[in-house]
Order: C-alpha cells, then structure tokens, then sequence
C-alpha cells in the first residue's frame, strides 16, 4: 500500500504506461517514504519523451523541455516529470550541454547525485535500488553514485547538497565521498550564489545543522563562499551547537553578529538577497539590539511583524543564550492597545488644526511617531482628547 501522498500520483504512472511507456517515482519523494519522512514534491521519471508527453496529458508546462523536464498539471497539483536519460558534459557546472533520452531507468539512475536519491518506485510499492540505496538509507550514509569526482565536477552544487542532507537527515557523509569532496571544493566559487543561498536555506533549516556545520568547518568550505573567504574565522565563531534557523533572514542575521563590522547590506548584495529577505533582516537585527538593552517590551513586539515572531525566538536563543518564548510574544501582542500607526485616533491634519499657520513638515511625523511610542507603551490612551491635551503640555519643535 503506497503512502497517502502518491496515491493520486499512481494515476499518472497508470496513464503513461497505457501508453506502452514506463514511469517510476524517482529521488527524494521515494527516499523520503522509506526512511518514514514526510514526502514534498513527486517527481517521476519515464521512458516517454516530452513530445509523447505533450500528447497523453492535457495540461503540460514545459519548465525543462530541453533537459527533458516538463510539469505535468494533474487534479490541481504539479509533478515534475522527466524522460529517461544520459547526460553529456557539464559544461557550465550545472546543466548538461546535451541528453540523449533512452528507454531503460539503469542508466537513468546511475547519473544522479547520491545513492539514497538514486531510487525509483513502481505504482505497486516496488523499489528499484541498483545501487545499494537502501543499505545506505539504514546505515545513515551519504554517498555518491560511481565516481565522486566525476559527480562533484559535472556540478560543484552536489558538495552543498551533501551537506545540506547532512543536516536535514543526520546522515554521516562516507570518508570515500568526504574525500572525493576535498578533491572538487574549490569548484564551488564558480557557483551562481543565488543557487548555495537555497541550498544554505535549507541547510540552516535542517534538524541536524551542527552537523553540516562541523563539515563546512572541517572541510573549510566557507574559502569558497560570498564574504566568508575574507572572514575565516566566521564560521568557527559560530556558538556550540546552533539550532535551526528557518529562512535566509535568520542565517544573516547570526553572521551579522558574528561581526558587526559586516553590515546587513553587505551580506545581502554578495549573497544576492531579495529586498523582502533583507528587510527582514534589518528588523530582526533592530529588534535584538532593542532586546539587549530593554529586554522583551510592548515597544519591540509592536515594532516587529508577527511573521518575524519565530525567527526571533530562535536567534535570541541562538546569540544571546536566553529563551524567549512565543507565548510571551503573542501574549504581549494581543494586550497591544494598537497593531498600526493607522490606528492612532489623530492624524496629521489634527496636528495641523493645532498650530494653525505652521506648515507641512518633517515635525508633524515626528509626533506622530512620538505619540505612537506612548500609546503603545501605555502610557498615553488612544483617545482624540487625551492626544489632544498631550499634546498641548508636549509641543513639538516646529522649524
């Protein structure tokens, strides 16, 4: 009986062979079912070519046509399907300069990165392991399929894959492999920085971090890195035993930290950071100086979106060695008398009324601001008479 996730799955595999043409479940999705993890993304791989695939389903989105990729749109949800295939030489450390499909998984299976995602599963539940991927699942063991090297070169990447599977498995990366590692790592500076930032993402996010840490430290692959191959000693300062971290924001936030020196923008232009990523950064980091010198306030939680709750707590324990926790946020949160400046029962043009003859300026968002700070702090009602009078005992310097 196959898991609740392929089960609408399996009526892709029914319809292509109908078609005389073979399809597995392929990689991650089937090393995931059997070690008990949850399943992500289904990916199939088939015998049918793309032009073949076009034909038998509807709803194509050729996303990889010509590495012989598309997505198949079935019931509402995506699966990436992909032809049976040899790969030609890696000419750009990343993508094949050509495939030649073929009609038979062996050599399918034997072009993939690691033993534990070179597994193909039938619609019956039945596995294809033709390079002991199971054995390796058991014992915990990343391992490259056939020659390190030759698989490290063809894309430099896999070398951040296998310690990404490090800290999201727990899995011990073989010696043999380790040293197929060594042998390629200076092959990472030539990596587009956007395709480690994901990988790294989900590296810090993975339930056994420290460990991939302790490889990038032995391994010395941070030489190879956006800022870190000027600043050595940034990983080794890292604080014993770090848990995870679950986005990009977070994990500049820490090496911010590390070294002060270093700004947010720095970190986010060599690492090619979204404006989303680093603006949440720079709040994050606002926020944990609030922290150190205030403690957990109305002010801080006020300050900082609700989406950035969790990401707090985490680099708080992570830097400063204290828990916080979310309750505490969320509780804080609700007593909050306002959630948006918006809400302050006065505007801009009561101010105005106020001080009649004086013009628009930077000095009516200043009080604004001002009155926000005491309202949240409780220490001004939000109400239009008490602002008012406030006000009147508070003026503002008008330029």
């Amino acid at each position: 009986m196959l898991a609740n996730p392929f089960h609408k799955a399996k009526a892709i595999l029914e319809i292509i062979e109908s078609y005389q043409h073979q399809a597995y479940f392929v990689g991650g999705c089937v090393r995931d079912y059997l070690i008990s993890r949850p399943i992500g993304d289904i990916d199939i791989a088939t015998s049918a070519t793309p032009d073949e695939l076009q034909q038998i389903f509807e709803s194509i989105i050729p996303v990889g046509i010509e590495h012989g990729t598309v997505i198949v749109r079935f019931e509402g949800q995506s699966y990436e399907v992909t032809t049976f295939r040899v790969d030609g030489n890696y000419s750009d450390q990343r993508h094949p300069d050509t495939v030649t499909y073929i009609d038979q998984i062996d050599k399918d299976l034997e072009r993939r990165d690691f033993t534990i995602n070179a597994l193909a599963m039938d619609k019956d539940g039945k596995i294809i392991d033709l390079f002991h991927g199971k054995s390796d699942l058991k014992k915990g063991i990343i391992r490259t399929v056939g020659n390190g090297v030759e698989r490290f070169s063809e894309d430099p990447l896999r070398i951040i894959r296998a310690l990404r599977f490090s800290s999201q498995l727990g899995f011990t990366i073989h010696p043999e492999t380790i040293t197929h590692m060594k042998q390629v790592k200076q092959e990472i500076e030539g990596l587009a920085v956007e395709r480690i930032t994901k990988e790294f993402t989900k590296l810090f996010a993975g339930e056994h971090v420290q460990k991939a840490l302790d490889y990038i430290i032995n391994l010395k692959i941070y030489q190879y890195l956006p800022i870190f191959r000027d600043n050595d000693q940034l990983f080794v300062r890292l604080p014993a035993n770090v848990k995870p971290l679950l986005s990009f924001s977070e994990v500049l936030v820490l090496f911010h930290f590390l070294d002060r020196s270093i700004s947010i923008a720095a970190w986010s232009k060599a690492w090619k950071c979204s404006n989303k990523q680093k603006r949440e950064a720079l709040q994050l980091t606002e926020q944990i100086d609030l922290f150190s010198h205030e403690g957990l306030s109305p002010w801080l939680v006020y300050q900082l979106p609700n989406t950035l709750y969790g990401g707090f707590v985490r680099l708080i324990s992570c830097l400063c060695g204290k828990k916080v926790m979310m309750e505490q946020m969320l509780e804080i949160d609700h007593a909050l008398p306002i959630h948006t400046k918006q809400e302050i029962n006065f505007s801009g043009n009561d101010i105005l009324e106020l001080f009649p003859g004086s013009k628009r300026g930077p000095w009516i968002q200043q009080l604004l601001n001002s009155i926000e700070r005491q309202i949240v702090t409780k220490q001004l009602p939000n109400e239009y008479q008490a602002i008012k009078e406030w006000i009147k005992w508070n003026p503002p310097g008008i330029n």
